[in-house]
């Protein structure tokens, strides 16, 4: 395949339309049917082979060639990069977790928040979990079960609890520097993840302050009832905080997940378990990233061939008719990326799936690549936080054994509608 970075194709982008409709088109399907967790259980590695393989059959150039070219995105230094970060942080979060890290802070936050504020509390502490973890499943999965025992008891409504849960955990999945979306965003725009934090903390900011404030108003029980005291240790909790405060210094991302697996794991041995058992916990949370490593470097070879063929200048052209100038550049880019989302079900996916065309452009519009990070992660978890089959609602309303819909939980999901209005306004009135 020649390198032709002037060829403009739709026929390029057949390859990723393939993709994204046999993603999606598999999930909506099973939903019909109504198998559980329907937009799960066509794996999106196996989803990109039917887009690669409709691009060595329509794509131009002999076998060789072409997988050449394929070889080459998947070898390129930026996804392989992405896919060891993903190892290093899915042994982390384990590891830490299999320590006791996670129990301690749920247990540490519900101790000290009296009942009168339990839905703020609850949205400060699915907000901790998912930046300390790098996963707002994760977050879900711990505090799920809790919050929904909390409001049978104390009174509160459980979708607006339930919601509280959801939006302190896209909180953290969009901030925390290990998590997927971060690993994505920062990689396919070449920026350091202190870097996409500081620019994405001014939006995401706000948007938490004024949800804390209207929790605090609204979130108050009828009744209160006492929740009792709980065991925590804070050393357990420690690894979360060094984790952080060392990428916010600007330490190499390699290194603060290093630190981060030898501090919980010394811990771990300090506290009694063998060091085999931490060992295997670490391999367990490099395989736990196995799905997100492998669709990474599949569509970095996908993405070679796509941007060859001429797709990514072809999207380039239709986004340029509709681009005004450098704000809705970066609201194109919002658009895109929330789209994808929508579609997919995935806010991984979606930021992998346009990262190459939003870094194109940036650079077209001179938009500074940190802004771009920041916003291909806040508009896909935005709506990763929305819609009522993603993982995290699903997985979340699984615990309510049918007593409570999405639909009854969305119109509370306030930090989610704000974030998307700071941003948006940050976007338009922001000062040059």
């Amino acid at each position: 395949m020649e390198k032709n970075g002037e060829k403009s194709s739709f026929l390029g982008l057949l390859p990723f339309i393939v993709f994204i409709f046999v993603y999606l088109g598999s999930g909506v399907i099973l939903q019909m049917q109504n198998v559980e967790k329907a937009f799960y259980q066509f794996p999106a590695p196996i989803a990109i082979i039917f887009g690669i393989i409709v691009a060595f059959f329509i794509f131009k150039g002999n076998f060789k060639e072409k997988m050449e070219c394929f070889l080459e995105g998947c070898g390129h230094k930026d996804i392989l990069t992405m896919c060891l970060i993903y190892l290093l942080a899915g042994g982390f979060t384990t590891v830490a977790k299999y320590v006791g890290g996670v129990d301690s802070a749920v247990n540490f936050g519900i101790t000290y928040i009296p009942v009168n504020y339990l839905v703020v509390g609850v949205f400060l502490i699915a907000a901790f979990i998912s930046t300390s973890t790098g996963t707002s499943v994760g977050a879900i999965v711990s505090l799920g079960p809790i919050v929904v025992g909390l409001a049978e008891k104390s009174g509160i409504s459980m979708a607006f609890l339930l919601a509280s849960l959801m939006g302190g955990a896209m909180f953290g999945d969009n901030l925390s520097i290990i998590s997927d979306t971060t690993i994505a965003a920062t990689r396919t725009q070449n920026v350091d993840m202190k870097d996409k934090f500081r620019e994405n903390i001014k939006i995401a900011a706000p948007a938490a302050i004024i949800t804390i404030v209207l929790l605090i108003i609204f979130g108050r029980p009828d009744v209160a009832t006492e929740i009792g005291e709980k065991s925590y240790s804070l050393i357990k909790i420690s690894p979360y905080f060094i984790v952080l405060i060392l990428a916010l210094i600007g330490v190499n991302v390699f290194v603060v997940l290093l630190a981060g697996i030898v501090i919980a794991g010394t811990i771990g041995i300090v506290s009694g378990f063998s060091f085999l058992s931490l060992i295997q916990n670490t391999y367990s949370g490099f395989l736990s990233m196995s799905d997100i490593f492998l669709l990474s470097l599949l569509t970095g070879g996908l993405g070679e061939m796509v941007t060859r063929a001429g797709g990514i200048r072809w999207i380039m052209k239709v986004i340029e008719k509709k681009i005004k100038g450098k704000k809705t550049a970066q609201l194109g880019i919002g658009v895109l990326v929330s789209l994808t989302d929508i579609a997919v079900a995935n806010n991984t996916v979606a930021i992998i799936i346009n990262g190459s065309i939003a870094k194109k452009v940036s650079e077209k519009y001179e938009i500074d690549p940190k802004k771009t990070a920041a916003y291909l992660d806040i508009f896909s978890c935005i709506f990763q936080g929305l819609i009522p089959y993603g993982a995290q609602m699903l997985i979340m309303l699984e615990f309510t054994n049918g007593k409570i819909s999405p639909l009854e939980v969305i119109p509370f999901l306030w930090y989610q509608i704000l974030l998307g209005i700071f941003t948006i306004g940050y976007i338009l009135f922001r000062k040059k």
